[in-house]
């Protein structure tokens, strides 16, 4: 085995390979990707949902990038690609995922909006994550989770390389395990060869996003 076939079974595990049904909004989950921005305005005009929530404020990977909320920026993406800029709320404080659950929840709340599906887009090394997210934060809320609909030897860019895409999954394996111990998200099943990926990963190097003292 080597580090690329350790990273596709991380790549893999992350996604949750649901299918889009129809619901009562898409809520995005800002980042440095803007192709997740991308992604949700083809699910709402594919008629997915009636309205998009884009969240977030500035997380570890964009406050050295962008001077504007990741949520802005995803917004204006989305109008570029067709979505009225009617039927997108914004949510721009959020700084991590348990936030955009929390503050997209509240915000639909103040508008009288309380939906009973959602679909929540984010990048695919994060599809897991947020959903465990969200069924322990909004356990009500039947949350389905897609992302751009990219393999893993196409998703790397310019500015997103190969081997951050691999610290960034390991830091995210890390972090499904350590947050729901703590409480803050659901627990998911982790297979012995997704562990042992992670692990021979780490051992390989690739730490620069996991948690310190974990």
């Amino acid at each position: 085995m080597s580090v690329d076939n350790w990273a596709r079974t991380l790549w893999d595990y992350h996604h949750v390979h649901h299918h889009l049904e129809k619901a009562d909004c898409v809520i995005v989950l800002g980042s440095h990707d803007t192709r997740v921005a991308e992604r949700g305005a083809e699910v709402f005009l594919g008629g997915w949902a009636p309205l998009v929530v884009c969240s977030g404020h500035l997380g570890s990977l964009t406050s050295g990038m962008w001077s504007r909320p990741e949520a802005e920026v995803f917004a204006d993406v989305a109008v570029a690609r067709g979505v009225p800029r009617d039927r997108i709320l914004i949510e721009s404080r959020s700084t991590n995922t348990g936030e955009n659950v929390d503050f997209s929840k509240r915000l639909l709340a103040e508008k009288g909006i309380r939906p009973t599906k959602a679909i929540a887009v984010q990048k695919p090394y994060m599809e897991r994550r947020t959903l465990a997210t969200f069924r322990r934060r909004w356990p009500e809320l039947e949350g389905v989770v897609t992302s751009p609909q990219i393999d893993f030897d196409a998703y790397p860019t310019g500015e997103i390389r190969r081997d951050d895409v691999i610290h960034i999954m390991v830091g995210d394996l890390q972090r499904l395990i350590v947050y729901a111990r703590k409480g803050w998200s659901a627990p998911q099943d982790v297979p012995p060869e997704v562990m042992a990926a992670y692990e021979r990963l780490v051992a390989a190097g690739y730490t620069r996003r996991l948690l310190p003292g974990e």
